[in-house]
């Protein structure tokens, strides 16, 4: 898998219309080489129909996809310099590992040496060197998971397309095997386009994110941006928990506003925003918790719930019930204790009323 050559990918206006049912308006996106760019979105939203037109098992009913410069609107599956990892892997239940890998690789021009060496390059690239014998019975979802990614490589593809490669994985073994999958992107620089339906798993392995909703982009960008800088209370909720909030937005000062919640002023970057009515998105780990009432936004713990190594609690304020994440597990407040919120500095967002 040496001669890996990313490819970069483009939608320009893309429309796919089920009969009367249209699933994308019109998408235009472009994906730089060497970049692992995550559709992320719930169920119905798009995401998997824009990876099968990439992928050519869908063809879009209006504007142009191209791979690597090339224009591949109509050109069959075949044909695309593209390799996709399923959900269900698609290993051959009769095939050991080994000759899995290899399948690929027995109608593209190689002789038998060759076949047998790429595989087991491919093999070992995703860890599993030595274990080309084993048939996918015998081994774990993370070894077979590898399996298909190797499988996909060795024909090395302009793009690897990976369509929710997790989630036939537990929580604990989604978690290795989704560093492994980002640990061999970065190190072999293939361009993917991955999609995936949980928040965690886009956070952890895109270089940008790209959050769909009704077939349309809500926004994109690297993880930390749409994470700590939502654009719309749909983002701000999908991309983790947030405390949506009316405020006011007093003065701007260049890029700076000045807001009050509830008595409350607290200044953060202003964005689009005008003075006058606004909304404020609050992530849960980003509310400075006061045991004594008095100098901030007096709230109530509603209820309290010690969780290890932090403590998540609900307190009801005059601008509504914040969620709180509070890592001081030492202090751990019970219920009807009077508080004081305050807000830091990052985890802040005004967002689209």
């Amino acid at each position: 898998m040496t001669d890996l050559k990313p490819g970069s990918v483009v939608f320009e206006n893309i429309r796919k219309d089920f009969g009367a049912f249209t699933a994308i308006p019109d998408l235009s996106l472009t994906i730089e080489p060497g970049t692992l760019v995550t559709l992320l979105g719930p169920s119905g939203c798009g995401k998997t129909t824009t990876l099968r037109m990439l992928a050519g098992l869908e063809h879009p009913s209006s504007g142009r996809i191209l791979i690597g410069g090339r224009d591949v609107t109509m050109t069959p599956a075949h044909e695309r310099d593209v390799s996709m990892v399923f959900q269900s892997y698609a290993l051959f239940p009769h095939m050991n590992a080994l000759e899995n890998v290899a399948y690929g690789l027995e109608s593209s021009g190689y002789n038998k040496r060759e076949v047998r060496e790429r595989a087991e390059e491919g093999l070992a690239q995703v860890g599993l060197g030595g274990m080309g014998h084993r048939l996918p019975a015998e081994l774990s979802g993370g070894q077979q998971q590898r399996v298909a990614v190797a499988r996909a490589l060795v024909l090395n593809p302009q793009v690897l397309l990976l369509d929710e490669p997790l989630s036939n994985l537990d929580a604990r073994l989604r978690r290795k095997v989704r560093t492994e999958i980002r640990e061999l992107q970065q190190r072999l620089g293939f361009t993917a386009v991955y999609v995936t339906h949980d928040q965690d798993e886009a956070l952890a392995v895109s270089d940008r994110i790209v959050v769909m909703k009704e077939g349309k982009i809500a926004q994109e960008g690297a993880p930390r941006v749409l994470y700590e800088e939502p654009v719309s209370e749909f983002i701000a909720d999908f991309m983790g928990e947030a405390n949506v909030i009316p405020c006011e937005v007093l003065s701007r000062e260049g890029d700076v506003a000045l807001i009050d919640v509830g008595g409350l002023q607290h200044r953060l970057p202003a964005r689009q925003s005008s003075a006058g009515k606004a909304k404020l998105a609050v992530r849960p780990g980003s509310v400075v918790l006061n045991p004594d009432a008095g100098g901030g936004l007096d709230g109530e713990i509603l209820t309290s719930a010690y969780l290890g190594d932090h403590v998540e609690y609900e307190i009801e304020t005059p601008v509504g019930t914040f969620f709180v994440i509070d890592h001081s597990v030492d202090r751990s407040l019970p219920a009807h204790t009077r508080v004081s919120l305050g807000f830091r500095n990052k985890g802040l967002a005004l967002i689209e009323s």
